[in-house]
């Protein structure tokens, strides 16, 4: 998924594909604008909004192929905070799970929710993995664990048009041409092919692919 963030109610509305659906989505969107900002006075046993509720509940009642952008604008309108969506992280499924990383740059100011960023780049599922190396990645991931995401996508087979800033962010990147080097060598060594991203993310880091 590309669609840059955040996605807008009317855009959300256009992509469903009835009324009850349309329906569902307006009731789920006005209890997610109820949400307390403030949290009570006195310590009580989490019991789920029924926002988040529904955000479990988005591909069911809007199509599993909407869920993603259901989610992230639900998530918008609660203006979920990193424990909200930690939360929802923890427990939630993978499609779950990615709909809160499409929502980070929108709602986390600062390296807060990496974390989560860490546990999905942890993965193997490449949809989340290619959630987990979207704009909010891009500013806050430091060079190091980074440079391991770059590689984790050439791993997984996830596409590197799913990395945000990626020419920004390998220009004249001395130490990830190395591993990108190293890693095509051992692929070639293996008599595995190389990635063809892996020529084109060399070349933003100034170096030639030569005899990849």
């Amino acid at each position: 998924m590309t669609h840059p963030l955040p996605w807008t109610r009317a855009e959300v509305e256009a992509l469903l594909p009835d009324d009850a659906a349309r329906a569902w989505l307006a009731e789920a969107l006005a209890d997610a604008a109820c949400v307390p900002t403030a949290p009570p006075t006195a310590p009580a046993p989490y019991a789920a909004d029924t926002w988040e509720l529904r955000f479990a509940a988005a591909g069911r009642h809007c199509g599993h192929d909407n869920a993603d952008a259901v989610r992230t604008l639900l998530l918008t309108e609660a203006q979920a905070g990193p424990e909200t969506l930690t939360r929802l992280y923890r427990h939630g499924s993978a499609a779950e799970r990615r709909a809160v990383l499409w929502a980070l740059p929108t709602l986390v100011d600062g390296p807060h929710a990496l974390h989560l960023v860490e546990d999905a780049l942890r993965s193997n599922d490449t949809r989340l993995v290619a959630a987990a190396v979207g704009p909010y990645t891009a500013v806050h991931l430091d060079p190091h664990a980074w440079r391991h995401a770059v590689l984790k996508c050439l791993f997984t087979g996830v596409t590197l048009d799913a990395v945000a800033s990626l020419a920004r962010r390998a220009a004249g990147d001395g130490e990830l041409a190395r591993m990108l080097t190293d890693y095509a060598a051992e692929r070639t060594a293996a008599g595995r092919e190389v990635p063809d991203d892996l020529g084109r993310v060399l070349t933003l880091t100034g170096e030639e692919p030569k005899e990849l």
